[in-house]
């Protein structure tokens, strides 16, 4: 996988999700001052969270912190076990670390189906909107560039990436060996990685902290981006 990023001289590296890209983290990059951010524009067509993870390390400083959200969270601990040397801190946002559960193949191939069948704009307007707070889902300005960038990624990129996801490893063993400061962040109205998930992953790596997002969703970055540059600039002064 060849990024296009040049994030050679980046204190941190930002990592988006399930057919996302830079855009997710536009609030951050702008907004968190004195640090060199970098935001991942995506993952090419890999079709696996190693093929993604270690496209990101081959474009990336000698070190960095790294901020990962939803399945670029799940990129981000597959690159902190591929080169844990290189991580100075993790940031895991609105995800998990299970492995595939029960039905989840089910559901995510009916939605590759249904954007098969009826285009992504179909797909999209299927899988974004239970992705944000409730209240939200009829802002135009919150979900118009939503819809684009995710309509944009295309049916072959949710379709590898969604392969990723279901052949993802379990992480939850790896947790306790995690040694640098982490933050562990989520909506509190995230329905899709809820809070219950992430008090078990922060209780799971030594010295974590916890935060949650008021009035967020899953797509917390774009949703609540004063909340989360918060919450990002504590744990890098951590």
């Amino acid at each position: 996988m060849n990024l296009a990023l040049h994030p050679k001289s980046a204190d941190l590296l930002l990592l988006p999700g399930l057919i996302c890209n830079e855009f997710v983290w536009h609030a951050q990059v702008s907004g968190i001052a004195g640090t060199n951010v970098a935001a991942v524009p995506g993952y090419g067509d890999a079709r696996s969270l190693t093929v993604m993870a270690q496209g990101v390390l081959n474009a990336a400083p000698a070190t960095f912190a790294l901020a990962g959200h939803s399945m670029g969270a799940r990129v981000a601990l597959e690159l902190y076990r591929l080169a844990p040397e290189r991580v100075e801190r993790l940031a895991l946002l609105d995800t998990g670390v299970h492995p595939e559960q029960p039905g989840e193949r089910d559901k995510r191939m009916a939605l590759v189906e249904l954007g098969r069948r009826q285009g992504m704009a179909a797909l999209v307007e299927s899988w974004l909107p239970p992705m944000v707070h409730p209240d939200r889902r009829d802002e135009r300005s919150l979900m118009a560039p939503l819809r684009e960038m995710c309509i944009s990624a295309g049916i072959e990129q949710f379709e590898n990436q969604v392969t990723a996801l279901l052949e993802r490893p379990d992480a939850q063993p790896m947790l306790a060996f995690i040694n640098c400061p982490t933050l562990v962040a989520v909506g509190r109205q995230d329905t899709w990685s809820p809070v219950q998930q992430h008090e078990a992953i922060a209780a799971a790596i030594p010295g974590a902290e916890l935060v949650i997002f008021e009035d967020s969703g899953h797509m917390a970055p774009v949703e609540v981006p004063s909340q989360v540059n918060r919450a990002l600039r504590a744990w890098l002064a951590r």
